[in-house]
């Protein structure tokens, strides 16, 4: 059986003020039918290009192919009519967006959408359209399927919407699925359910899928074959098992080592490529990796090696038998990714009965919620709520409110890294932001270093303010576009009158220094940096005061697993050297693990479990918290969940369920569940669980 999509020697170029920039460079690779292949790589390799390429989308943004030839089951799309392309486009080809509130058109309902499509391609009546489309979302997983193709966009939370887009994107059963970073902005339970669902389709429907992702786990647990990209051209391709377990080329290796595996030393440093993806306006010459390259040599830098066979492999590499050798010696990357932490944590869940409460077990008595204060301790939140008043239906109408933190009471100790984890909506951020008084709390008390702040009027949280820092997840949205990068970074110095103009300028390069920037790069302006930079560049900024606090809200989970390991092992660096505490706030399970002493589990506005990193891992209490450390993607290419995913969606803030709030969706929730919420006690050392019956 011949190829389904068969690309050979593919280039492409955009049009840009400054002339042609070519993105990617001789690109060949293959798919069968019924195969998934995952390209992987960092942003500005050349990923997303190549998927809009095959169906000519980069066209509409300067971009045309200018060599090379995109085989669609023999019949050359780089050579089609727009007419002929816009039937191929959504019938045979299908795209699944990484941002899908962006392909959705906010001015129509879900519904119209996917029944346009249907229409335009099927040739069918509007209302056979709709009823499909009804059928769709319910296969997809969508609850309240009727009601859902009745709404907005801007109605459905980040995981229905990318369900209602994979749902756009079968509507005509396509031959290929083009899935660009489908769960980047997922939590990890999301994810999972998008990835069971992108499989379980792919089955039905006889589909062949080219699945787009910097996230290797996903990569090892749903490829057949895996393709690295770098600056816009291949460099190894192979069958996923293979890849994994013997990486040729080293920036394949040094991917594998940069993703924290979950049996990491908790603490020490991450493997990270040093440098960063070149710009494709200034490409070294020779081997485009050479100048990360712990192998190059002269030859590397003045000639460019092909992609060339190795058995059933593909590498564009001059020394792979040096890559293969250090693997050998014992720095193979696989190593440190496809250890699993799974047989560790086979902590033994009881199939609780309908009413164990009879038998006596696991009644927990009252008693304290949270860590007692201690001299250690730098922050204490005290039955802490925070809600937002939603606008009446009417003047009769009773008052409701969205509970974002809803009576949260624990502490940070002094130079330890707490970790806050949950699913989107869970209260993680509002928590931060009502700690540091961004936000004003409804309720409740919070203690900084002895001073209770919900008592100190704007004026005098001033002075604490040098205290607490705060390092935001879009680093180019904190930083202002029209500063140079010393100007943001001194900015602090000047509101609070610590040093003079040239002090500030002085003190700025120093910074960047410390943060392992270049100090001349005060004068620039944040486009000038990649997303990693400027991530640095945020947190020069934040601890330019020298403060003794840091809210790290979502700091890594935007950036490349090479570059993510870059800062987290910055952050640990800058904690020792200045004596840092750290809130870090995250989705990425396997990150938290790694850099936080304690971990807080948050879910609908409450904490649920608190307890040290490596126990909350190895032996979690919650049943949420459980489902949570199942979600994480296999390491393992070809291995299979043999736990069940979390079903379901957090549900809203704003109409909490009865008793525990986590009962709607825990495999375990009896009738007491569903009628008493629990309280956070004590479990055992250093460990607290609002759980009926905890699984330890």
């Amino acid at each position: 059986m011949g190829a389904l999509l068969d690309i050979q020697k593919l280039s492409v170029d955009f049009q840009t003020k400054h002339g042609l920039l070519t993105a990617i460079t001789e690109v060949t690779f293959s798919i069968q039918p019924g195969e998934t292949v995952c390209l992987v790589g960092e942003s500005g390799s050349g990923k997303t290009v190549t998927s809009k390429a095959i169906m000519r989308l980069i066209e509409h943004e300067q971009g045309r192919i200018t060599e090379g030839s995109v085989l669609l089951s023999g019949q050359d799309v780089a050579k089609l009519p727009e007419a002929e392309l816009r039937r191929i486009r959504g019938k045979r080809v299908a795209m699944v967006f990484q941002e899908p509130m962006a392909a959705f058109d906010p001015v129509f309902t879900i519904g119209q959408q996917i029944a346009e499509t249907i229409v335009r391609h099927e040739r069918v009546g509007k209302r056979e359209a709709w009823e499909r489309g009804v059928q769709l979302l319910k296969r997809v997983g969508i609850p309240e399927a009727e009601l859902r193709m009745k709404q907005y966009p801007g109605e459905l939370s980040g995981g229905m919407l990318q369900r209602a887009m994979i749902a756009v994107a079968l509507s005509c059963g396509p031959e290929l699925l083009i899935a660009d970073e489908p769960t980047t902005a997922l939590d990890v339970t999301i994810q999972a359910q998008i990835l069971q669902l992108l499989q379980e389709l792919k089955r039905e429907f006889g589909m062949s899928i080219l699945l787009i992702t910097h996230d290797l786990g996903i990569a090892a647990e749903i490829a057949d074959r895996v393709i690295v990209m770098y600056a816009g051209q291949i460099v190894e391709q192979g069958v996923t098992e293979e890849l994994f377990a013997q990486p040729l080329h080293p920036y394949t290796r040094g991917l594998l080592q940069s993703a924290a595996p979950l049996d990491s030393v908790r603490g020490s440093r991450l493997y990270a490529i040093k440098g960063s993806i070149p710009s494709l306006a200034a490409l070294p010459t020779g081997c485009l990796f050479h100048p990360r390259c712990e192998h190059a040599t002269d030859r590397c830098r003045a000639e460019a090696p092909p992609l060339d066979h190795r058995g059933d492999r593909e590498v564009a590499c001059w020394h792979v038998d040096s890559v293969v050798e250090a693997a050998v010696d014992g720095h193979s990357a696989s190593g440190a990714v496809i250890h699993e932490v799974a047989a560790k944590r086979q902590t033994s869940i009881r199939l609780i009965e309908e009413d164990p409460a009879d038998s006596g077990q696991n009644v927990k008595q009252p008693g304290v919620s949270s860590p007692s204060p201690s001299s250690d301790v730098l922050f204490e939140a005290v039955n802490l709520h925070k809600y937002y008043p939603l606008k009446r239906k009417s003047l009769t109408a009773p008052r409701s409110y969205v509970r974002a933190v809803d009576d949260v009471s624990f502490t940070i100790r002094k130079n330890e890294t707490f970790g806050l984890v949950g699913e989107s909506g869970s209260g993680k951020s509002t928590l931060g932001r009502v700690l540091l008084q961004l936000e004003e709390a409804t309720s409740g008390k919070i203690h900084f270093q002895g001073t209770e702040l919900t008592s100190l009027s704007a004026a005098e949280l001033r002075p604490l303010r040098r205290e607490m820092q705060v390092i935001f997840q879009d680093p180019y949205g904190s930083l202002s576009p029209r500063w140079t990068v010393g100007d943001s970074i001194a900015e602090p110095l000047k509101v609070h009158g610590a040093l003079s103009a040239a002090e500030c300028k002085e003190r700025a390069a120093e910074l960047l220094q410390l943060v392992g920037l270049d100090a001349a790069s005060v004068n620039k302006y944040p486009h000038e940096f990649s997303g990693g930079q400027r991530q640095r560049i945020g947190i020069a900024r934040a601890i330019a005061l020298n403060p003794s606090f840091i809210l790290a809200d979502e700091a890594v989970s935007a950036l490349d697993v090479s570059v993510q390991a870059q800062v987290v092992n910055l952050l640990q660096d800058l904690q020792q050297k200045l004596g840092l505490t750290y809130l870090f706030i995250a989705h990425g399970l396997q990150i938290v693990r790694h850099i936080s002493d304690r971990i807080g589990v948050m879910y609908l506005g409450k904490l649920v479990e608190i307890a040290p990193s490596e126990e909350l891992f190895l032996r979690p209490a919650h049943p949420y918290t459980r489902l949570l450390i199942d979600s994480i993607p296999h390491s393992v290419p070809g291995q299979r969940r043999d736990t069940p995913l979390l079903q379901g969606e957090i549900p809203s803030p704003s109409n909490p369920p009865s008793g525990c709030r986590f009962h709607t969706r825990c495999p375990f929730a009896t009738a007491r569940c569903r009628e008493e919420q629990p309280a956070l006690l004590p479990l055992d050392k250093d460990r607290y669980v609002a759980c009926h019956y905890s699984l330890v």
